[in-house]
């Protein structure tokens, strides 16, 4: 999630589990260039996430998988597009570490 954003007329803030993930991207600095990285604007709705989610699954942080992944015990998969995801900056971390063979969070 973009960080800076307002919430009424309060602010501004920073999502927490976004800020871990901006880290995680930080520690494995090849990583963004493996993944299509979009950081959205807490307004909802969140456009982009709602085309490839549905607007149910407006969460972040969230990782949507290719859509030849198929799905497991890991993943949820959306009732309206189908799309396999992972919600949750653990969850997202697991997967990744899994996946690409890089350091798993402890």
């Amino acid at each position: 999630m973009t960080p800076g954003f307002p919430d009424g007329d309060e602010g501004p803030f920073f999502c927490p589990h976004s800020a871990v993930m901006e880290g995680f991207l930080k520690y494995v600095p090849h990583l963004e260039s493996q993944l299509d990285v979009r950081r959205v604007d807490f307004v909802r709705p969140r456009p982009a996430i709602v085309e490839l989610l549905g607007e149910e699954n407006q969460g972040t942080p969230v990782l949507v998988l290719a859509e030849d992944h198929g799905s497991d015990e890991d993943t949820q998969v959306s009732d309206q597009t189908g799309r396999a995801f992972i919600l949750g900056e653990m969850d997202i971390s697991r997967f990744l570490s899994r996946e690409l063979g890089i350091m798993k969070p402890h």
